[in-house]
């Protein structure tokens, strides 16, 4: 299967692109910024493109069977807020992009915000979430503008008709750890332990993502996935 990874370089792009090397997939690697191509591709094939490019990212996903987003809005958490806004920009160029390319699939990873902590409430309505930011996830409470993009662009997604499918952890923050390969996997609704934390690693996120891809089961739907 041909796999294409935007925000190839990030902390789940990353592990997408390794998790999907690892099952033998051919992998197109992209990102914004050339100096961050390694020196040594170990048989990825790196392409340098702009995500809000249209005709540059239709013409970089030709061929390619799935296109996986897990780009995030900037390097580090103010950059990220500042850039809010180019979660939904990234979903109309992407969308529009597929539109030459209807038989390719998009797997987005997204936030956990737009989850719901019981039907029809979602975490990020929930009483006191953004002041509760900081604690919860060590970020301000301005990155719930994040958060609210993320909703924003998952909102994109399910008005197309676009094999799409949204990917979003039961975790506000997903870091580097260790891949195991279990992990729940659920709807819409925030998947939480007994103890009322939710976690999953940027590892096992990637298998999520290439399980998906290897079989679809959420197309033109949004699932999660956590321990």
């Amino acid at each position: 299967m041909r796999v294409g990874v935007f925000g190839a370089t990030g902390v789940i792009g990353s592990r997408v692109v390794a998790e999907a090397v690892g099952r033998g997939h051919q992998v197109t690697a992209f990102t914004r910024d050339a100096s961050r191509v390694p020196a040594d591709t170990g048989g990825i094939t790196w392409q340098v493109a702009d995500v809000l490019d249209v005709p540059a990212v239709t013409s970089a996903i030709t061929g390619l069977d799935v296109v996986v987003n897990a780009l995030n809005a900037g390097r580090d958490i103010p950059d990220t807020i500042a850039n809010a806004h180019v979660l939904p920009a990234t979903a109309r160029s992407l969308l529009e992009a597929l539109e030459s390319h209807p038989a390719a699939r998009l797997i987005v990873v997204g936030g956990a915000g737009s989850l719901e902590v019981r039907p029809g409430l979602q975490v990020a309505d929930t009483e006191g979430f953004a002041k509760g930011l900081p604690e919860r996830l060590g970020v301000p409470e301005e990155y719930v503008k994040v958060v609210l993009a993320h909703r924003e662009a998952l909102g994109l997604y399910r008005l197309s008709n676009r094999n799409w499918t949204y990917l979003s952890p039961s975790s506000g923050r997903v870091d580097p750890g260790v891949r195991t390969g279990r992990f729940r996997v659920g709807g819409d609704q925030l998947l939480v332990r007994e103890d009322g934390t939710s976690d999953i690693s940027a590892e096992d996120l990637a298998v999520a993502v290439l399980d998906e891809a290897e079989l679809p089961r959420h197309v033109q739907r949004r699932f999660t996935v956590g321990y």
